[in-house]
C-alpha cells in the first residue's frame, strides 16, 4: 500500500492504542469469524464496515449497511468514500483515526490491538479532533494570515495604533477565530496557535507602521512564559522593530506575582502592556492599582451604545476611567460602532478608540 495504515483508538487507560491494517479489504463488526477487525462495542453491527482500495489505489470505505452508521468526520456516508491520514472515522459509537507510517519505518505491533479499548456506552465519542492535519498546517505557515484593525486618538481623530487579530486562509480550514482556537482548545495548541499568529504577521507589519504602535494579544497559556518573552525580545529587535503593545487576558491579571514580574521585564524591552476586556468580568481596579498597565481596554459590553445609556451607566464608566487616567492608565473604548458613542465616549473622558466606526479588521496581505 506504500504506506502502513492503522486505525489509532484510545485504551481504557487514556493511552493510545493502534490497529494495524494488515491487508485489504480490511472489514470492521463485531463478528469475531467476519473481521479483520474485531469492535465488541453496542454500536457496532456483526459486520459494520470495510476498507478498501478503489482502482487508483486511494483507500476508501464503506458502510455495509450498518444499524447505527459509518461516519467520515462527523459525517454519516451512504456510499464509498475516499480517506484521507488523520480522518476521524466513528463505527456507530467506537471512535479511530485514520494515521500512516511510511512502511520502511513502521514500527507498528499487532499486539497493541489486544488492549481493552475506550469505547461509550452510548452515544457518539468524541476523542479526537477533526482537521488535526490542516491545523497542523496552519502551524506550520499554510494558510496562516493576520488582519489588523485601527486604534484612533479621539481627539486627534489621527491613528494611533492597530490591534493584530490571527485570521486562517487555509482552503481545507475556512472558519471564523473563534473556531480555530476552539479547535486549538481540543489539541492543546492555544498558545502555539498564538505564537504562530505573532511569528506571522508582525515581521509583515512592522515596515507598514511608522509611529503607529502594534497591539497583540497575549494566550493566557503563553502569558507568563519564557518562550513568549523570548520571542517579544526578538520582535523588539528587529531591523524596523515595532512598538508592541502586549494585551492581557483578565485570567493572567489577577496573577500579581507573575505580572509585576512581566511587567518589569516587558519595560526592560521596551514594551508596554494593555489590560484587556476591562469591566467585562469584575473590575480591575485592584490589579491596576498594583501593577499598572500602559493602556486598559474597556469591554465593548460596557462601550457599545453609550449614547442611548442611562445617566447611572455613564457615571460608572466616567469614575472608572477617572481614577484609571489618574494612576497613569490611557483608557481605550472598544467596539464603537456610531458616531454619537465616540462623542459620548470623548465626554467620558477615553482617549482612544476603536470599532466598526474607525474602521473593520482588513487581512494584511
Amino acid at each position: 500500500m506504500g504506506k502502513e495504515w492503522f486505525l489509532e483508538g484510545v485504551a481504557v487507560d487514556g493511552s493510545p492504542v493502534r490497529q494495524p491494517i494488515r491487508r485489504l479489504p480490511f472489514r470492521v463488526g463485531r463478528d469475531s469469524v467476519a473481521n479483520d477487525f474485531v469492535v465488541e462495542a453496542r454500536g457496532l453491527s456483526r459486520q459494520h464496515a470495510v476498507l478498501e482500495q478503489d482502482a487508483a489505489g486511494r483507500l476508501v470505505i464503506h458502510d455495509q449497511g450498518s444499524t447505527n452508521g459509518t461516519f467520515v468526520n462527523g459525517v454519516r456516508i451512504a456510499e464509498a468514500r475516499l480517506l484521507d491520514e488523520d480522518d476521524v472515522l466513528h463505527f456507530g459509537n467506537a471512535e479511530y483515526r485514520l494515521r500512516a507510517e511510511a512502511g520502511e519505518d513502521s514500527r507498528l505491533d499487532d499486539a497493541d490491538s489486544e488492549r481493552t479499548m475506550l469505547v461509550p456506552k452510548s452515544g457518539t465519542s468524541k476523542i479526537f479532533a477533526q482537521h488535526e492535519r490542516e491545523f497542523r498546517e496552519v502551524l506550520a505557515g499554510i494558510g496562516i494570515a493576520v488582519a489588523v484593525q485601527p486604534i484612533v486618538d479621539l481627539h486627534s481623530g489621527q491613528l494611533y495604533a492597530y490591534e493584530m487579530l490571527g485570521r486562517c486562509r487555509h482552503p481545507k480550514l475556512q472558519s471564523p477565530p473563534s473556531h480555530l482556537f476552539e479547535l486549538a482548545h481540543q489539541l492543546g495548541l492555544e498558545a502555539e496557535l498564538s505564537a504562530a499568529f505573532c511569528a506571522h504577521g508582525i515581521p509583515r507589519m512592522a515596515p507598514r507602521l511608522g509611529a503607529a504602535r502594534l497591539f497583540i494579544n497575549a494566550h493566557p497559556q503563553e502569558t507568563f512564559t519564557e518562550a513568549f518573552f523570548q520571542s517579544l525580545k526578538a520582535f523588539s529587535a528587529l531591523p524596523s522593530a515595532p512598538r508592541i503593545v502586549v494585551e492581557l487576558h483578565e485570567t493572567a491579571v489577577v496573577k500579581m506575582d507573575d505580572m509585576r514580574d512581566l511587567a518589569r521585564r516587558l519595560v526592560g524591552i521596551g514594551l508596554e502592556f494593555a489590560y484587556d476586556d476591562y469591566g467585562a468580568g469584575q473590575s480591575r481596579i485592584n490589579e491596576v492599582t498594583l501593577v499598572t498597565p500602559h493602556y486598559v481596554k474597556f469591554d465593548m459590553s460596557l462601550v457599545n451604545g453609550i449614547a442611548q445609556a442611562d445617566a447611572k451607566r455613564r457615571d460608572y464608566i466616567r469614575k472608572e476611567v477617572a481614577t484609571l487616567r489618574d494612576m497613569g492608565a490611557m483608557c481605550l473604548a472598544e467596539g464603537v460602532e456610531a458616531q454619537e458613542d465616540a462623542v459620548v465616549c470623548r465626554e467620558l473622558g477615553f482617549q482612544l478608540i476603536q470599532g466598526y466606526l474607525t474602521g473593520k479588521p482588513a487581512l494584511v496581505e
